[in-house]
């Protein structure tokens, strides 16, 4: 008969899977999470990807359950002095009223029920005076009730939690081979072996190395701070919230402004030099200027009044999926195997929820939001 050394071992503690150690730990499960680096690192997903965290879902009607669900999950994952990694402060979504991100929003809105507020390219400029060049036929979807979320708090405060409840955490352990076994799979780490009936994998841009499969792509992030030119200049939170702006070209501007001690955050989604598919091991995180290039030629026509290079510049990284949805579930059905992967650069918003239902789905509950779109096997 085989000692298992937990019940559930979690693998990889980004925004995911320390959610996932957190619900499991305070439901009482004997549960271990190994990371690879140190929790909260700067190397994953949950640091490069977009701080908006919003109610509207245009990506799939299934998501928004999920998103309200981690709404109420966030407040709950606060840290010793009571602050959540949620910050209340709107977003902004720029774009032709038809289009993909503006368009989708509004029509996510209306079929959700998520109140917003529509600005026209004119208006835009008076309640956000900070964008310019907003074409005439672009609009400004502003959702009050969305914020950003500080991703290395959110880390950090939940695998505290989890550890607080019983988790034990083995960081700074990469683990090597997922060796199914009768009941249950052995994990293999430089340091040591652990057996477990369940392992949950949400190992980020890592996660083929240990499952094969699955149709991800993973993409460099530049992540750029920029400075203002002149104090007190409009770049701060309240001013420049949290924004998805959909350029003429098509690319995506992305960020938010100055907050907690940090410069305003800006990056381009789809397109630039520095947005090219990469190997996590073999990942060179040195920066050049290609990392900043596309975006500083557009800032004095789109952002005016930031310095014209940045002062800080982070490398991470993105997991995508052939159709912009995350994976969530049992691989084949094998009840030894948990997925989560694919994060689209939308799911640090929806982590609280995804922790939960990756605990339902560990306990063999029916999750709070229904989720089978999300099957890995769609992708299989």
């Amino acid at each position: 008969m085989t000692r298992w050394d937990a019940e559930t071992v979690v693998v990889g503690l980004g925004a995911w899977g320390a959610a996932a150690l957190w619900q499991l730990a305070s439901r009482g499960v004997d549960v271990i999470g190994v990371e690879r680096f140190t929790p909260g690192h700067a190397l994953g997903s949950s640091h490069g990807g977009s701080p908006m965290a919003r109610l509207t879902c245009p990506e799939h009607p299934g998501l928004a359950p999920l998103a309200r669900r981690s709404r109420e999950l966030w407040a709950q994952l606060a840290d010793t002095r009571r602050e959540s990694p949620f910050v209340a402060s709107g977003s902004l979504v720029i774009g032709p009223e038809n289009g993909r991100l503006a368009g989708g929003t509004l029509r996510a809105a209306r079929a959700q029920g998520v109140p917003i507020r529509t600005f026209t390219a004119t208006a835009l400029r008076f309640r956000f005076p900070r964008h310019t060049g907003v074409p005439a036929h672009h609009v400004g979807v502003w959702e009050p009730s969305a914020g950003i979320v500080r991703p290395e708090r959110a880390v950090r405060t939940a695998v505290a939690l989890a550890e607080r409840a019983g988790a034990r955490v083995y960081a700074d352990s990469r683990v090597t081979l997922v060796e199914p076994m009768s009941g249950g799979v052995r994990l293999h780490t430089v340091q040591r072996s652990v057996t477990a009936r369940q392992v949950v994998l949400t190992a980020g841009a890592w996660l083929p190395t240990l499952l094969s499969g699955l149709p991800l792509r993973t993409v460099r992030t530049p992540v750029c701070r920029f400075r203002p030119l002149e104090p007190d200049s409009g770049f701060d939170l309240e001013s420049f919230p949290a924004v998805l702006r959909e350029l003429e070209d098509g690319r995506v501007l992305w960020g938010h402004g100055a907050e907690g001690g940090h410069d305003v955050r800006l990056g381009l989604h789809d397109g630039g030099t520095a947005a090219k598919p990469i190997d996590p091991e073999d990942l060179d995180r040195s920066v050049t200027p290609d990392d900043w290039s596309d975006l500083t030629r557009l800032l004095p026509a789109k952002v005016p009044g930031l310095a014209p290079l940045p002062a800080r510049v982070a490398v991470s990284t993105q997991t995508h999926t052939p159709d912009g949805l995350f994976v969530l579930g049992r691989p084949g059905g094998d009840p030894r195997v948990i997925v989560a992967a694919g994060d689209n650069a939308h799911g640090l918003a929806h982590a609280p929820g995804i922790g939960e239902a990756l605990a339902d789905l560990v306990q063999n509950r029916a999750p709070k939001t229904p989720l089978d779109f999300l099957s890995p096997d769609r992708l299989r």
